[in-house]
């Protein structure tokens, strides 16, 4: 198709990241260019092989993978291996595909591929935002060169995932999301949305028995150990999918309800507030809007632009 999007994936790779990925080379509206990885969910060595491991079983070896900042900017951080399991794909699966990575940084594959083709690339960022703020520092002109960036970040209005002021992304590296927000006009696909929105229950679950395809075997064996930590910790059969979300929002827009044009700031700062997400909702602050927050998706049609992937079809198939 001559309107494809042309995509950069920027990830944390493990658990919901997968599913993103497989959603977004699934589909007829994207390209998929290259993935870049970025410090946060797993052990880094984890997150770059189960990037390679969606992208083999999809057959599409051919989509580079850059590695990326290994840290945040300035904070210590902690893995979530207790939400995706030991190495970020459910616990049992350690995938060694033999792929090697590409040879430049993920900093420089963003930047030199946004100059190369300026206005022409977006950026679908579902990990920590080290890689981007680097990438800007480095090239200012980036967020020009770029034609949108889909962040799933925050967490507008409720409570965080990490703590009880942040989303985990945002936590992790609450520096570069403060100086993403503040170079960039971003799409927010937030927590908040998620849990409203992006959700995946038990009856779902039913139904994902009668799809036998590699898909939906990869999504079973993923998404185990999160099933597992939601009964747990919050009583609920079910999981959440924040980052397929975001990349459905990214390459469906129709699927969105509503949305708002708000300030967005990130607190950067050690603490209780680290990674809060400040949404001006009311314009107090009289500053001007730096992003386009995504408020409410067709939940039903997302949910079938998921159950679209795991049979192995296009995500737009059911719009």
């Amino acid at each position: 198709m001559d309107d494809q999007r042309r995509v950069i994936v920027d990830t944390d790779t493990a658990g919901d990241d997968t599913q993103a990925l497989v959603t977004s080379l699934l589909s007829e509206r994207l390209t998929v260019e290259a993935v870049t990885v970025v410090a946060g969910n797993v052990e880094f060595e984890y997150e770059v092989e189960n990037a390679k491991y969606t992208l083999d079983l999809l057959d599409r070896r051919d989509v580079p993978v850059y590695e990326g900042a290994r840290s945040p900017l300035l904070k210590e951080w902690e893995h979530a291996d207790h939400v995706h399991g030991e190495g970020g794909l459910g616990g049992d699966l350690f995938p060694e595909t033999g792929i090697p990575s590409a040879d430049d940084h993920a900093v420089d594959a963003i930047v030199d591929r946004a100059r190369a083709a300026p206005g022409e690339l977006s950026l679908l960022c579902i990990g920590p935002l080290t890689n981007v703020a680097l990438a800007v520092a480095r090239e200012p002109a980036l967020p020009d060169l770029l034609d949108e960036v889909v962040v799933m970040g925050g967490a507008v209005g409720c409570l965080g995932n990490d703590t009880p002021a942040a989303e985990y992304n945002f936590w992790v590296d609450p520096d570069a999301a403060k100086r993403v927000l503040g170079e960039f006009d971003v799409t927010l696909v937030d927590w908040g949305l998620t849990l409203r929105d992006g959700s995946f229950d038990a009856d779902d679950f039913a139904r994902l028995d009668g799809v036998d395809t590699p898909y939906a075997d990869f999504f079973e064996t993923i998404t185990a150990h999160h099933r597992a930590f939601s009964r747990e910790e919050n009583g609920t059969d079910g999981v959440t999918l924040p980052d397929s979300l975001a990349a459905a929002c990214l390459l469906a827009p129709e699927i969105v309800d509503s949305q708002g044009r708000y300030h967005v700031d990130v607190d950067e700062r050690e603490g209780l507030t680290r990674g809060y997400s400040l949404v001006d909702v009311n314009g107090v602050l009289d500053e001007p809007a730096n992003a386009t927050v995504v408020e409410s998706v067709d939940a039903d049609l997302f949910t079938e632009m998921v159950f679209a992937t795991l049979a192995g079809e296009p995500p737009e198939t059911p719009l």
